[in-house]
């Protein structure tokens, strides 16, 4: 009979262990899933972060891109003739020869 206690204390015990030790488990399992929900979450806030940066950036890549196109067109523009004849007019005053000029009076 002591046998048969024995038997059925060590089945106890061992069925004991072996739900505690699915529970950890399964909260192992748990915690687990819950980190990588939450990294998860930070990760795609992150990337929608990132894109908002992106879009920023090629926007100023294109201001940029169209300020470098205008300063060439400038660039042309300040090798002609029709530039140099309205410095000279603007900065300096000067006039062709049968110009006539007119100037309001104070």
């Amino acid at each position: 009979m002591a046998t048969g206690r024995t038997r059925r204390r060590t089945a106890y015990r061992k069925r004991y262990q072996n739900r505690f030790s699915m529970f950890l488990v399964t909260l192992v399992v748990v915690m687990l899933l819950i980190v990588v929900a939450v990294k998860s979450v930070e990760l795609r806030e992150k990337k929608a972060a990132n894109d908002t940066r992106i879009a920023q950036l090629n926007e100023q890549i294109a201001d940029a891109e169209a300020e470098a196109e205008r300063i060439r067109e400038y660039e042309k523009y300040t090798k002609t003739k029709a530039f140099v004849e309205k410095m000279a007019h603007d900065k300096l005053g000067l006039v062709y020869e049968n110009e006539i000029i007119f100037k309001e009076e104070d």
